[in-house]
């Protein structure tokens, strides 16, 4: 039997980080239902199997879940393989294609693996919603939809604002807030968990329970966290995610470039930092008892060790120094083969031989576009990318600025160290 915290110790680290509780009274009645019973409640989240991998901003959900694994609660991790081929309208402005069933079953799995950085993969209860939906009957379906009308469906903002746009809604998609709330009926769930964007489906589920003549669910709801840039919300289509499978490096240095005000949000939000402790190290930093530059480099160690290890964390936070404040080339750089017909090349006379290579007929030297190489790198999007960045003074080879597109080369093969702000790749140049 599980050995529960107090109620109130209990509340208060689910609370944390938490954006809305519905209704915090019906939680705490719960709580208490657990600790005289000794029954863990049932906790809830869905994730439909939309795209391979998840990103840090997913994690906010996931550890909100991790806080009710700690507490001793049973979490459900519920992978969407049914609602997934609908696809979630919420915040959508068209419809979404369909999925494949092959395209669902293959990003399911690696979310069971991407997850289990966060949740105890032994406590886990990991289920599928195709598990009830593939049994469902037409009947079943025309019983699920008479218990809402179009008009309660029409109420979510994104359908109300398409309605008013007239901008098609196909009708399966207004049957994703049933689906999604039927869920919590086959999972007999006490708790479930949505970003604040979902808060909508989370409240059909409570409808839909009691119309199921069950005791409607607790809705708990987490922020949307914003990118690195500190502006967007995480997403890939803004360039501004911290994935969870990216390199150790390449998380250090994300966390590393937020501002310092975004730290604290990121504390609060990926972290399992007590809200108490993170009071204290903004007292800390007011009080200038502590530099905020340390509490950052911290917060980076906690986030890439969830993700790899306690050693990948140290040895990214070493290159990271290395490279930003030692000025020198950290170790184990990612590399990347570029032949110089790729880049743009020629071979001309040169008076100035700074840099030269000895032919029979006399000194020659290769220039290079830079630009060119840094887009096959994949250090920056595109040439005109490049142009920009090097115009800004943002590239470096070594330590060096380079303010030009073209540069001479006295050697190939060599090798470059590429920066382009906070990144950095070691390009192989060859023939």
């Amino acid at each position: 039997m599980p050995q529960f915290l107090p109620v109130d110790e209990q509340l208060a680290y689910i609370k944390k980080g938490a954006a809305e509780i519905i209704r915090e009274s019906d939680l705490r009645e719960r709580l208490t239902q657990s600790l005289k019973t000794g029954k863990p409640m049932r906790v809830k989240a869905g994730f439909d199997p939309t795209a391979p991998d998840l990103h840090v901003g997913h994690t906010v959900l996931l550890r909100k879940l991790k806080h009710f694994q700690d507490l001793g609660h049973t979490v459900i991790f519920l992978i969407g393989d049914f609602t997934g081929m609908i696809g979630d309208p919420t915040g959508r402005s068209a419809t979404r294609p369909p999925l494949t069933r092959e395209g669902i079953e293959r990003n399911a799995e690696t979310y069971k693996a991407q997850v289990f950085k966060v949740l105890d993969a032994q406590k886990t209860v990991v289920d599928f919603n195709s598990r009830w939906f593939s049994k469902f009957s037409a009947e079943d379906f025309i019983r699920l939809a008479a218990n809402y009308t179009v008009s309660q469906i029409l109420e979510r903002e994104d359908f109300h604002k398409r309605f008013h746009e007239e901008k098609p809604i196909a009708l399966h998609e207004l049957l994703y807030p049933l689906c999604q709330g039927y869920d919590s009926v086959a999972l007999e769930a006490d708790v479930e968990l949505g970003g604040t964007d979902q808060k909508f489906n989370l409240l059909v589920g409570r409808e839909l329970q009691r119309a199921y003549g069950q005791p409607s669910q607790i809705v708990l709801t987490t922020p949307i966290i914003e990118g690195t840039d500190g502006v967007q919300k995480m997403s890939k289509s803004y360039n501004n995610y911290i994935g969870i499978n990216e390199p150790p490096q390449e998380i250090y240095g994300k966390v590393m470039s937020i501002s310092d005000a975004m730290m604290w949000r990121y504390y609060e939000l990926l972290t399992d930092v007590s809200v108490a402790a993170i009071e204290q190290m903004k007292a800390d930093v007011s009080e200038s008892r502590q530099h905020p530059m340390e509490l950052k480099k911290a917060l980076a160690r906690r986030i890439t060790q969830d993700f790899h290890s306690e050693q990948a964390a140290k040895e990214a936070e070493e290159n990271w120094a290395k490279q930003f404040q030692k000025d020198e080339v950290p170790e184990n750089l990612e590399k990347v083969t570029i032949r110089i017909s790729e880049i743009g090349w020629s071979v001309s006379d040169s008076s100035d031989l700074a840099l030269s290579v000895i032919y029979p007929s006399g000194p020659k030297y290769l220039g290079i576009r830079l630009d060119k190489m840094l887009a096959k790198s994949g250090l920056v999007s595109s040439v005109t990318e490049a142009a920009r960045k090097i115009k800004e003074g943002a590239v470096r080879i070594g330590n060096d600025v380079q303010m030009s597109t073209r540069i001479d080369l006295h050697e190939v093969p060599t090798e470059l160290s590429l920066r382009v702000g906070k990144k950095i790749k070691l390009a192989v140049i060859q023939e």
